[in-house]
């Protein structure tokens, strides 16, 4: 190889080391996740219960109260859901009564209130725990209320609802607390959930 290519390599080599070393010092840091506060999780809702009466955001008050963006046809988060909220009021002890499950359903085609009723009499839920449905509009402001996500995925009637997993675990004045991952074992919720009525 010929000393003049050899130069035109080594030029080529530098001046690449050169670019990506600007390109580096100019690239933007990577964007951070948008955290909500407090105060911008919760909010007004009008939805109706299992039992078909009107439900406000009033029934949060004066209770602690986990709330769980689900649907009745979930094969698997919901109920696994479900089933740790009751282990875990039942490790709260007599502090348990003092919470209450709040279900509130992503998917009003198929979650009437009967369908609700039905559902949630489960023995392996909580109790007390209150379903909520409504109408698509209600059920989407409730969800755009707690920063929630849900969408429905497939055709026909079999279609399944995409959605957050957390809990949100809301104070006796109807204000958030926290979230509570859905990987947390019930004796975790149990010991937050205490925590946060200690305060």
């Amino acid at each position: 190889m010929s000393r003049f290519r050899l130069l035109l390599i080594g030029a080529c080599v530098l001046l690449a080391g050169v670019g990506l070393a600007a390109l580096w010092r100019n690239a933007s840091p990577p964007a951070q996740p948008v955290v909500a506060t407090a105060a911008a999780v919760g909010g007004p809702f009008a939805l109706i219960d299992q039992d078909g009466r009107p439900v406000t955001e009033a029934v949060l008050k004066g209770k602690w109260s986990a709330v769980f963006f689900g649907f009745t046809y979930c094969p698997d988060v919901c109920p696994t859901t479900m089933q740790t909220l009751a282990q875990a009021k039942d490790r709260l002890g007599p502090k348990g009564r003092d919470l209450q499950v709040v279900f509130i359903s992503v998917d009003p085609q198929r979650d009437t209130p009967a369908q609700l009723k039905s559902y949630l009499s489960s023995p392996a839920f909580p109790r007390p725990v209150i379903g909520l449905t409504g109408s698509q509009a209600q059920v989407a402001a409730a969800t755009r209320a707690y920063r929630a996500y849900f969408e429905k995925d497939g055709d026909g009637a079999d279609y399944v609802v995409n959605h957050t997993s957390a809990v949100y675990l809301m104070n006796p004045q109807g204000r958030f607390d926290r979230v509570l991952a859905y990987s947390l074992t019930p004796d975790e919720i149990a010991r937050q959930v205490a925590q946060a009525m200690r305060g």
